[in-house]
């Protein structure tokens, strides 16, 4: 007897660099689902780095993308539409059974908007997540994407309740985890020495070698980088606290373009701060991993931070991951100086928060998307 089959492909959808790391577990999960459930991997090219996409795609395995629609760099408007633009003809070609999008990108929203006015199932893995900060152009994403999805899958329970009270039915909504820590544990023993990263970067690794370890920064909303006075503020509070711990720096280019336009290069001490490109995913979780703090404003190292027992000062005014908060390592510090250097010192101390890893961020999340996806497509 013939095993049975879908109607069409499972057309996943990745846009910028925080959802690839969510979609290879995916991948490699519906491949290994028996019996196995066929992909199609589309690309949107919102992020367009093509070396950093290439390094990606090869630190994470994840295969070539079957359609990239290089859509590039743009307004959220422009952006947005550009992809629904270049995504539908994809959709009427290909005629998936559903469309699987993750996170909370430009290209998220877009790709869900096309699939549902299809009539094609939308399936959201991270739904439910909410800063209740209607500023954060993530958060219209993640709200208008939850509003349309058909399926949806939750990291932490408390993203069910923000799902119910919006209105979404119960029965649509499933607790599974967390595809990014399935990422992490999947590459955890694959990661890169940071001596070894900090080298190729032409850095002097015996930075590295403090009596206290090293902090890890990466900067890159535009509540932190996009204001001169702000920014001026955030690294001078970073001096400080590089004063008493070596910092290394991932630089994204919007901040460095920011620091070179306000001309604040002065007010990073290199003897202090080693200031790097964008790195690969390995990069960064070795780097991560053995650090004794991390400052951050990204969603994603909230919750790695979390995964890995490392202290993570998250500088901003409020977070759509309060699990991280709650019983993880994380602690919300915004732009407070006294703050941020009162934070540090507990933590050089040894007093930092180590926390708990979550219900379900076990490392198994992207295998039960899989078994309950077909089990739902079927029934569809």
């Amino acid at each position: 007897m013939a095993a049975p089959t879908l109607p069409g492909p499972v057309l996943c959808v990745v846009g910028a660099r925080p959802n690839f790391m969510k979609m290879a577990p995916i991948l490699r999960a519906l491949a290994a689902h028996v019996p196995p459930l066929p992909t199609l991997l589309v690309h949107t090219g919102q992020h367009y780095d093509a070396d950093m996409n290439d390094r990606l795609f090869a630190d994470l395995r994840l295969p070539q993308p079957d359609v990239n629609l290089e859509v590039g760099s743009g307004t959220h408007a422009a952006q947005t539409a550009e992809v629904m633009r270049r995504f539908e003809p994809v959709v009427d070609e290909h005629a998936p059974a559903c469309v699987v999008v993750v996170g909370d990108v430009n290209s998220t929203l877009a790709c869900a908007l096309v699939a549902v006015k299809k009539h094609v199932p939308v399936v959201h893995v991270e739904a439910g997540l909410r800063s209740h900060d209607r500023r954060m152009p993530e958060e219209i994403n993640r709200v208008l994407t939850d509003q349309v999805a058909d399926r949806l899958y939750t990291t932490e329970r408390s993203a069910q309740a923000n799902l119910e009270r919006e209105g979404i039915a119960p029965g649509r909504i499933v607790f599974v985890g967390n595809v990014m820590i399935d990422s992490l544990l999947h590459h955890r023993e694959l990661a890169r020495a940071p001596a070894q990263t900090l080298r190729a970067a032409g850095v002097d690794p015996a930075l590295l070698d403090h009596r206290h370890g090293w902090g890890v920064v990466t900067l890159h909303r535009p509540s932190n980088v996009d204001d001169p006075a702000t920014l001026r503020g955030v690294l001078d509070t970073l001096a400080a606290v590089a004063s008493q711990l070596p910092l290394v720096f991932a630089m994204h280019p919007r901040t460095r373009a920011a620091v070179e336009r306000a001309g604040l290069w002065p007010l990073l001490d290199p003897a202090r701060v080693a200031v790097l490109p964008p790195q690969g995913y390995l990069e960064m979780l070795g780097l991560t991993a053995g650090a004794t703090l991390v400052l951050t404003d990204s969603g994603g190292l909230q919750e790695e931070t979390t995964a890995l027992g490392v202290p993570c000062l998250t500088m901003r005014e409020n977070t759509e991951r309060p699990i991280t908060i709650e019983q993880g390592t994380n602690t919300l510090v915004g732009h407070d100086r006294e703050a941020i250097l009162g934070a540090v010192a507990e933590i050089l101390l040894g007093r930092g928060k180590r926390g708990r890893v979550p219900e379900r961020w076990d490392g198994h999340a992207a295998e039960r998307i899989a078994a309950d996806l077909w089990q739902w497509l079927r029934r569809t």
